[in-house]
């Protein structure tokens, strides 16, 4: 499928009104996710799924693959051009409210658009709608914290291994991640917000509160970004982005309306391509996404 979308993944810097000055620097959007023939195919062959090297080449935005082995600025690589299996992944999804990005990458991981499984749901409000969803599709569900009850973050680690738990998906979780849970999952954890991050990010910047701060700075610019998840509040590094604009006759409910649009169609690419090892680690700690078209290609 060709890219339709615009991502960028440098950290902004500054009030988001200076986003406008930046959008030469765009890069394209992920490309369509892996698609399976049929949900319940536990194994897929791919390509290798080794760190490449990206270099971008003069007149060309993109990151392309070298051959070889090779050290060339801050990246390294190897060639991997043999075909390799990957498993199918075990998600753990976390929920406090509707949980409308839950639903979205569980109906792809049924239709094959997300290598992988949602296996259990971890929420802090036993009756919110997510929770509700997850058991009528036969999801178990966890709760945490529990009010007047002991059990600890580590009771939580032990838990989502039961389950053999790969990858760990934020979709309105409004609690802070333990650093038992980021030590016993790391790099593994990711978050979506509702603002394009580094701006309108941090404790207090949540749900419509986020849109309302938005729209009262004057940014002309908004959108939603996907992060790893690390002990501060929506500081994790940033995995993708997409933006949208900021109407002069936006309400806050308009504009969580279309930047929760993209949400929705983001976070199934990021989770499928978590899933299908198509992550690619800068050695500066940046995570980059390997094109499905072109393996060589990091987004």
């Amino acid at each position: 499928m060709e890219a339709q979308r615009l991502i960028f993944h440098s950290h902004m810097a500054g009030d988001l009104s200076a986003v406008g000055a930046q959008k030469t620097q765009l890069l394209p959007v992920l490309s369509a996710p892996f698609r399976l023939s049929g949900h319940t195919r536990k194994w897929v062959s791919l390509r290798n799924r080794s760190s490449f090297l990206s270099e971008s080449l003069p007149g060309n935005g993109n990151s392309e693959c070298r051959s070889s082995v090779l050290t060339r600025g801050a990246l390294s690589y190897e060639e991997a051009d043999k075909p390799t299996v990957v498993r199918r992944k075990n998600l753990a999804v976390f929920v406090s409210g509707r949980g409308s990005n839950f639903k979205s990458i569980h109906e792809a991981t049924l239709n094959g658009g997300v290598h992988g499984d949602v296996v259990v749901v971890v929420t802090n409000k036993k009756d919110c709608a997510g929770a509700d969803f997850a058991r009528q599709h036969g999801i178990p569900v966890v709760i945490f914290p529990r009010k007047n009850e002991t059990y600890s973050a580590d009771a939580l680690v032990t838990t989502l291994r039961s389950y053999n738990v790969d990858l760990i998906l934020l979709a309105g979780y409004l609690k802070m991640i333990p650093p038992e849970l980021i030590k016993a999952f790391p790099k593994s954890i990711i978050n979506i917000h509702p603002s394009l991050l580094p701006a309108f990010g941090g404790k207090g910047y949540y749900g419509m509160n986020v849109h309302k701060f938005v729209i009262a700075s004057g940014a002309r610019y908004s959108g939603a970004t996907i992060h790893i998840v690390d002990e501060e509040y929506d500081r994790g590094r940033i995995i993708a982005q997409r933006i949208v604009p900021v109407l002069t006759t936006d309400t806050p409910e308009e504009l969580a309306a279309r930047v929760l649009e993209q949400e929705h169609k983001m976070y199934i690419e990021v989770a499928a391509a978590l899933c299908e090892e198509r992550i690619v680690w800068r050695s500066d700690g940046v995570p980059l996404i390997r094109s499905v078209e072109n393996p060589h290609q990091l987004l």
